[in-house]
């Protein structure tokens, strides 16, 4: 069966296996029952054994995997099922020998090989669900979003988890019913990072482990020496070439409710607030970003600050305590984020949006609990696999591309704030009309053969 025919038969079969069975041949319900998605990861360690475990849950069959590490291929090959899937370290023979037979695609790789092979996926019709976030700069996450918009028949999804939670929902609904009168700032902060940022490159060079293909794990980045414990397979976060930071590790959970709620567009305008130091090789150890957004749909504009690491004293970057919280007694938490209105104030707790509360404690028992508005998730995995079952529209997996591509690149925006170190100002496009010069910062070219392999914007 050809792939495109045996895409459109999943879909087709999902579909009926969702009508009364009464007048269908037994033949045509077997089919749609019995059929599996084939599915691919890039990358199977780490983070991704979460995908792994959901799609195998799921009753999908994985036929090909890359994982540039060979001692982490156990976690698809000890599966029960999955033993005989075809395993590579290099990304791109997933797609070459095995792209005509595959369904859905999962990337979790280090955040500077997320682009590739997400963009073959979308262009050659396989649906992707790709980690946060979403991309590694922000031409990269304009261009997926419009890859989604050219490849009308993938379904997409951004691994920020909490997107498919309640608490963003809730928070929604409290600020539509008057709660807090008219948003005019959301501030964010993290305890991240949790990994080495403020450096710059060490010298020197290690052997390269026989398990690793350091080549295809630098992949689109310039090519260095392998160091121990540097970069693979977890302090890659911090280095500007591979990772996007805290910002990039976390803003993606963390402001997600900014735009589920706000619809925002781009900024017009980010700006490096606070720096604890230039970027070097590393991410600072610690800074603010301050974003200013349109006014838009009958709204008036508004303005985000995002906080990060620590001081030079070491003192957590974070915002005063509001006087809303001291009259009851309490602090911020260590992450959360705090939404200030014409008419009041809403603390949000933790990185997931998780507890949305009008503060103080009087006000909040005042207001009650707002109308519900919005249809809940039945979970972030269940809506993508869903979808791309046929048995709900593609939109349905939420933070498909249209929705993350934009947040992505709103979120590295203050990373490339950072690299300009200076304030950008850009249009409704997304484009930087202060420095055209820095738009060249906002992309940067693979290294030779590491692109995509096709690419339909």
């Amino acid at each position: 069966m050809s792939n495109i025919t045996r895409r459109q038969f999943v879909k087709r079969t999902a579909a009926l296996g969702a009508v009364s069975a009464i007048g269908f041949p037994s033949l045509i319900r077997a089919q749609g029952l019995n059929e599996k998605l084939q599915v691919g990861f890039i990358a199977v360690g780490g983070q991704a054994g979460s995908h792994t475990g959901a799609a195998h849950g799921e009753g999908c069959q994985c036929i090909a995997f890359a994982e540039t590490d060979k001692t982490r291929w156990g976690g698809v090959l000890e599966k029960d099922g999955w033993g005989q899937a075809k395993g590579y370290t290099d990304w791109r023979k997933v797609f070459e020998n095995h792209g005509k037979n595959l369904d859905v695609v999962f990337v979790a790789t280090p955040d500077h090989s997320h682009f590739a092979p997400t963009m073959t996926a979308v262009s050659m019709g396989i649906h992707c669900y790709t980690e946060k976030p979403l991309t590694w700069s922000v031409r990269e996450a304009q261009l997926l979003a419009a890859a989604y918009a050219k490849n009308p028949k993938v379904v997409t999804q951004q691994g920020n988890q909490g997107h498919a939670g309640n608490g963003w929902r809730l928070a929604y609904e409290y600020i539509k019913a008057g709660a807090v009168g008219d948003v005019k700032e959301f501030h964010t902060w993290t305890n991240r990072p949790i990994w080495p940022q403020g450096g710059d490159r060490p010298e020197g060079s290690d052997p390269i482990p026989d398990t690793l293909n350091w080549e295809a794990w630098i992949g689109p980045a310039a090519m260095r020496p392998y160091k121990k414990g540097v970069y693979h397979s977890f302090n890659w976060r911090g280095v500007v070439d591979f990772g996007s930071g805290a910002l990039g590790d976390m803003a993606c959970h963390t402001t997600d409710g900014i735009y589920s709620i706000m619809n925002p567009g781009y900024a017009a305008t980010a700006e490096p607030f606070i720096m604890t130091g230039p970027v070097k090789d590393q991410w600072p150890a610690g800074m603010v970003v301050k974003n200013t957004y349109r006014a838009k749909d009958g709204r008036p504009g508004f303005k985000t600050f995002w906080y990060e690491g620590v001081d030079g004293n070491g003192k957590p970057f974070m915002p005063d305590t509001p006087e809303e919280l001291e009259v009851d007694g309490r602090e911020l938490p260590r992450t959360g984020n705090l939404i200030i209105g014409s008419k009041g104030k809403m603390l949000v707790i933790g990185d997931y949006w998780e507890t949305p509360m009008i503060i103080p404690e009087a006000r909040r028992k005042e207001f009650g609990r707002p109308p519900q508005l919005l249809e809940r998730s039945p979970g972030h995995h269940k809506e993508f696999f869903m979808a791309c079952r046929g048995e709900k529209p593609r939109e349905f997996s939420q933070s498909n591309f249209s929705y993350s591509g934009p947040m992505a690149a709103n979120i590295q925006l203050g990373n490339l704030c950072a690299r300009a170190g200076k304030k950008l100002e850009l249009n409704e496009a997304g484009e930087i009309t202060s420095d055209p010069a820095i738009n060249d910062l906002a992309w940067r070219e693979p290294r030779a053969g590491w692109g995509p392999l096709e690419m339909k914007v």
